[in-house]
């Protein structure tokens, strides 16, 4: 089931399980030994949906999708991506809590323009494209075609990536999802970093051991809404409900209960629907979080949504701007790194927590081999 290509620019062979049925690949799972080296330099990863896919040396450049698997990279001590598809929702102020670690997107290429053209991979000359080649062909299909796909790996590198941030694709329902902990697992085999990977779970263990330690009680848990916020038109929002894709990772842990979940409000993956302040008060959640807004400072998003809203008759009447509960969001795309920072934020803001859940020092210690 495996079918061969030849790479014009690196003379090496990658077979691949899935991408001759791009539509509805169900790739095969593996990891542990199978992702190791084998016989010679080269070895090979297993992932749905791209299959099985041959390195001939461990990837110096690379492409991303997005922050999530981005931020795997960084936390694999790797150089950040050569592109990303949207580099002001790659939200690299993250890593300002944590010593010795920084990134800068200066001269990052933003991959998406109003669609994208295959040219650009070209131009990126990367050693591998972390990216699910089915959220290329499937949302933007006009621009990239299989045939493009196929180009691109047989003429420059193998795309590896699977969509992990939401479950609302509805293509992506013949493959299955991986947690964040299984991507990055995944991307650390590909880096050859399955030692600092380890290093993040045993990390990761402990700091849900001590999330689960501040969670309330059930019946003392807020209920939030959680929405897609523009400061130029405030009072009318995209509802998202709290789902199971890695962008909710941190709202699930911290098992908020979700404002919207038995109301007639339907996700804005599904409907591309909107909510106003009316409908927003019937419901009166507790807590208020907006995303989008990643990129301001908690006092600038005071100064420049919170605001709105309690100038607004309206808005005003909600609870949560009444307590001042009225939050950023948190990204859309998170990694390990962030995940651990975002996580960290959320507590503070719901719990009022005020006891630091992971030790900032070891993060580093391991992103920059420490350990």
């Amino acid at each position: 089931m495996t079918d061969e290509r030849s790479w014009t620019r690196r003379d090496v062979i990658r077979t691949s399980s899935a991408i001759a049925g791009m539509g509805v690949l169900a790739g095969c799972t593996g990891g542990g030994s199978e992702g190791g080296p084998s016989d010679g330099d080269s070895y090979t990863v297993t992932m749905e949906p791209v299959g099985e896919v041959e390195f001939p040396d461990v990837p110096e450049t690379w492409v991303a999708n997005n922050g999530s698997w981005a931020d795997m990279g960084i936390a694999l001590g790797q150089e950040p991506p050569e592109g990303v598809w949207l580099p002001s929702r790659y939200h690299t102020q993250y890593y300002d809590e944590i010593p010795d670690v920084s990134v800068s997107k200066d001269g990052m290429t933003r991959l998406s323009d109003d669609g994208i053209d295959p040219e650009t991979f070209y131009e990126l000359d990367g050693d591998v494209h972390v990216i699910d080649p089915n959220f290329l062909t499937n949302r933007f299909g006009d621009d990239v075609s299989e045939s493009d796909i196929e180009d691109i790996e047989r003429d420059i590198a193998p795309f590896f990536g699977n969509s992990i941030f939401s479950t609302g694709y509805p293509w992506h329902e013949d493959y299955a999802y991986l947690s964040l902990y299984e991507a990055f697992g995944k991307l650390a085999e590909v880096f050859q970093e399955t030692e600092r990977y380890e290093e993040f779970v045993s990390l990761h263990d402990e700091f849900q051991s001590n999330v689960a330690d501040i969670v309330p009680s059930e019946g003392e848990r807020p209920t939030v809404a959680i929405m897609w916020a523009v400061e130029s038109d405030m009072g009318s929002f995209s509802p998202y409900l709290i789902g199971e894709g890695t962008s909710f990772k941190q709202w699930r842990e911290l098992k908020v209960n979700d404002a919207f979940a038995d109301t007639d409000v339907r996700d804005f993956h599904s409907t591309r629907g909107k909510i106003d302040y009316e409908t927003l008060l019937e419901i009166d959640p507790e807590i208020i979080l907006f995303r989008g807004q990643e990129a301001k400072t908690a006092a600038e998003f005071r100064d420049e949504i919170v605001s709105q809203m309690e100038d607004d008759d309206t808005a005003r009447e909600l609870t949560a701007v009444q307590n001042d509960d009225v939050y950023r969001g948190g990204p859309l795309y998170q990694g390990p790194i962030t995940n651990l920072v975002v996580t960290q934020r959320a507590a503070e803001q719901l719990y009022d927590v005020d006891e630091q859940l992971y030790d900032p020092q070891r993060v580093s210690d391991i992103v920059n081999g420490n350990f």
